[in-house]
C-alpha cells in the first residue's frame, strides 16, 4: 500500500501524558485539563488518542487534532447515527432495508449486495460492524435519511453538535475523498458517545466470526483485537493508501473502558500493536474509584418548606480516575449545609463530597439537592401552626 506521507514510520513518539489526580478533578467539575508532561511510547503512528470512557479524560495524545483521513473509521458515525434511530424508535432491527444501485457501487470492502436485495437493519449494521461494509453503509443512510447525502449533512450535524471540531465528513464510508477529514480526538468523541450511550452496540464491534444470507455468506471481524487482546469491545478500523493503517480501539476491564485512537501507522500490524501499547499503558496506570459516600447522606432539614427535608446527592457520576497506586488509599469526606431555607431548587448546590489520598486533594464535587422545595404562603403557615396546636392541645 502506497503512503501518501509517513513522517512517524520506523520511529518512536513522544506521548503526551495528561497528569492525573487534580486533572480528573477538574475534568469533573467541567474544567479544562491543567497540565501535561511528556512521555515516550513505542507508538508508531501519526496521531492517536488514548480516553478513559466513564470521565472522557484524555490520558495520552500526539497530534490529536491533525486533520487527518481516517478511511472507515468514518463508519463508528455511520453506526451512531443508525443506533440513535434504533434506540429513538425510528429505525427496528428487524426493518427491511432494500439496496439501491448506487450503494452496491461502493468498492471496497462489502458483502456484495446486488440491486434491490433485502436485508435487515440488524443484519446490515452487522456487516458494518464487522466486515466493514461499504455497501451496507450507503445502504443505511439512504434508509435512514433518503440520500446518503442528506445523511452526510446529519453526520456533520451530529459532529458538531458532539465537539468534533476537526472533523469534515464527505460519505457515510470513508472511501477517499479531498476534505473528508477528522483527527484522533474527534473520533475519541465520537467513539465514546457510541459506547456510553448506546451500549447494544457491543454484541455486534465484538463478533469475531458470523455469517449472512442464511450462512451463504461469511464474516470475519478486521479488529484482530477482538480475538487476541483480553477485554476488547471494539470498535472499527479503516486504511486506504492516502489514510495509512487507522483504528479506535475500545477494551475494558476492572470496570474501566478505554478507547484508544490510531491514525496514520504505516503497517497492520504496527495500528495493532501501537493501539495495545496505550490500552496496556491505561490499564497498567490508572484506575476508577468508587466515590460514592460509604453511608447514606443524612436529610438536610429546609425551613418553611412545603417539604421537611432534601437528601443530598452526589453531582455527576461517583467515579473518579486516579493513578493505580493510590486506589486503596483514597479518603472520602463529607461537609453539609446544617439547614436550608425555602425555597431549594433541585440541583442545588447543599454540601462538598472531598477525596484525597496521602493528604493531597483529587477532588472536591458538589452534592446538591435532590429535588426542588417550595415556600410555604403565609396561610399554610398559619394552618400547619393551628395543626400543631390542635395536636398538642
Amino acid at each position: 500500500m502506497a503512503e501518501t506521507e509517513n513522517p512517524g514510520k520506523g520511529k518512536v513518539l513522544r506521548m503526551k501524558r495528561i497528569l492525573s489526580g487534580l486533572v480528573a478533578l477538574l475534568l469533573l467539575a467541567g474544567a479544562a485539563p491543567a497540565a501535561r508532561a511528556e512521555e515516550t511510547l513505542a507508538v508508531d503512528a501519526r496521531a492517536c488518542v488514548l480516553m478513559e470512557k466513564s470521565t472522557g479524560q484524555v490520558l495520552y495524545a500526539v497530534n490529536e487534532h491533525e486533520q487527518l483521513e481516517p478511511a472507515s473509521v468514518t463508519k463508528i458515525m455511520t453506526i451512531l447515527l443508525t443506533m440513535e434511530a434504533i434506540d429513538s424508535g425510528a429505525l427496528r432491527y428487524d426493518d427491511t432495508v432494500t439496496a439501491s444501485a448506487y450503494a452496491c457501487s461502493m468498492g471496497g470492502s462489502q458483502i456484495w449486495l446486488k440491486e434491490n436485495e433485502q436485508m435487515t437493519v440488524e443484519d446490515m449494521l452487522k456487516a458494518v460492524c464487522v466486515a466493514s461494509a461499504n455497501d451496507c453503509s450507503v445502504a443505511l443512510a439512504e434508509h435512514i435519511a433518503g440520500s446518503a447525502d442528506a445523511f452526510v449533512e446529519r453526520m456533520n450535524l451530529r459532529a458538531r453538535e458532539l465537539g468534533m471540531k476537526d472533523t469534515t465528513f464527505l460519505n457515510p464510508t470513508g472511501l477517499p475523498a479531498q476534505g473528508h477529514v477528522t483527527s484522533a480526538y474527534d473520533i475519541a468523541l465520537m467513539s465514546r458517545e457510541l459506547i456510553v450511550n448506546h451500549p447494544d452496540v457491543r454484541r455486534f464491534t465484538t463478533i469475531w466470526m458470523d455469517t449472512l444470507r442464511d450462512g451463504a455468506f461469511g464474516l470475519n471481524n478486521t479488529n484482530k483485537l477482538i480475538r487476541y487482546y483480553q477485554g476488547a469491545t471494539g470498535l472499527k478500523t479503516g486504511s486506504t493508501d492516502a489514510a495509512g493503517y487507522c483504528l479506535s480501539a475500545t477494551a475494558e476491564r476492572d470496570g474501566m473502558e478505554l478507547i484508544a485512537v490510531v491514525l496514520k501507522s504505516p503497517t497492520g500490524t504496527q495500528r495493532f500493536e501501537s493501539a495495545k501499547t496505550l490500552l496496556n499503558y491505561g490499564f497498567a496506570s490508572y484506575g476508577l474509584a468508587d466515590i460514592r459516600p460509604p453511608q447514606p447522606l443524612t436529610p438536610i432539614p429546609v425551613a418553611l418548606g412545603d417539604a421537611p427535608s432534601v437528601v443530598p446527592r452526589l453531582a455527576g457520576e461517583p467515579a473518579l480516575l486516579v493513578k493505580k497506586e493510590q486506589l486503596g488509599t483514597l479518603e472520602i469526606s463529607v461537609e453539609l449545609a446544617e439547614g436550608l431555607s425555602a425555597p431549594v431548587a433541585e440541583g442545588q448546590t447543599v454540601g462538598t463530597l472531598t477525596v484525597t489520598a496521602g493528604g493531597e486533594t483529587l477532588a472536591a464535587l458538589e452534592l446538591t439537592a435532590d429535588r426542588s422545595v417550595e415556600r410555604l404562603t403565609y396561610w399554610q403557615v398559619l394552618r400547619r401552626c393551628l395543626r400543631v396546636a390542635f395536636l398538642a392541645g
